[in-house]
């Protein structure tokens, strides 16, 4: 990682961390709401969604300052899912960046209703943002709700839910993870094309960058799931095969995955090639994110 790379995801992950509390912190709703909520914004992580927003709109030459409202509200929507993810019902995980879930702390009902605060106020935000032109804002919140619902986020939740103890095909699994994680990932880099004025060719060309990120994304996900250790990925290694699912290495082996990562960061080097903005910044992103070991 260049010191430039270092640099911009430290600022950018810390602008992200000291903004989004404060998006909760002014709502009128009950203290120990806002305190859940507030608690799974504040586990860390490394902010890759908002950062690829940010990103996009530096690579188009506007101001990042015009995406943060969207880059919260998009975390917002990122968070929420794990805290529903982490639940006894869904996935049953107790740990979560490396810190007790949600439900662990303030019990099921409570992070049930976090996570839908979280949720639906991520479009508040947007709606209020002082940023963006009305028009701009419409076209944002059709885009991350057609992500984040039925056709997107949620959808492939639901496929992966229904693959558990199933063997299932690549292009099964390759549905799962373009939906589940893959959705929320192309959002961001497209979010932060419309913010900048990118044109439909552009628009186009970083939307297929982004599929094909978000997929490398995942395939590193289920790699790291085997080679990583509790301390840098924050939660239980091995716990996808505890819970009987199809995995990439599960499928094309430890090796196949990872040719399939590298193919699938190639096609996405591609399509940023094609994309005619200043790729160097979202190039290092690229890399660091099929690179990184947790």
């Amino acid at each position: 990682m260049t010191n430039l790379l270092k640099n911009y995801l430290f600022e950018k992950k810390q602008w992200i961390d000291q903004n989004l509390p404060l998006y909760i912190e002014k709502i009128e709703a009950p203290d120990i709401l806002k305190e859940s909520m507030i608690y799974s914004l504040e586990a860390g992580g490394k902010r890759i969604r908002p950062i690829l927003l940010f990103a996009t709109i530096n690579a188009l030459g506007m101001d990042e300052k015009k995406g943060l409202d969207v880059a919260c509200a998009l975390e917002m929507i990122h968070t929420y899912s794990l805290i529903h993810d982490d639940l006894p019902s869904m996935d049953d995980d107790d740990l979560r960046r490396g810190k007790p879930t949600n439900h662990k702390v303030y019990g099921e009902a409570i992070a049930i209703l976090a996570g839908d605060g979280l949720l639906t106020h991520s479009f508040e935000v947007i709606a209020e943002s002082q940023e963006l032109a009305d028009e701009m804002k419409v076209k944002i919140i059709s885009q991350l709700a057609k992500a984040a619902g039925p056709a997107g986020m949620v959808g492939g939740q639901v496929a992966d839910l229904l693959g558990e103890n199933k063997t299932l095909t690549v292009e099964e699994l390759e549905y799962i993870h373009e939906h589940k994680t893959g959705k929320l990932l192309r959002f961001a880099v497209v979010a932060g094309a419309i913010i900048a004025g990118a044109s439909p060719e552009q628009l186009r060309c970083l939307d297929l960058f982004a599929k094909h990120l978000g997929l490398a994304f995942q395939i590193k996900d289920d790699i790291l799931d085997i080679e990583g250790n509790v301390e840098q990925i924050g939660k239980p290694v091995g716990s996808d095969e505890g819970k009987a699912k199809s995995t990439y290495p599960k499928l094309l082996s430890l090796e196949g995955a990872k040719k399939m990562c590298n193919e699938q960061l190639e096609l996405a080097k591609y399509w940023l090639d094609q994309a005619n903005v200043e790729k160097e910044l979202l190039l290092e992103i690229a890399d660091f994110i099929v690179k990184r070991d947790h």
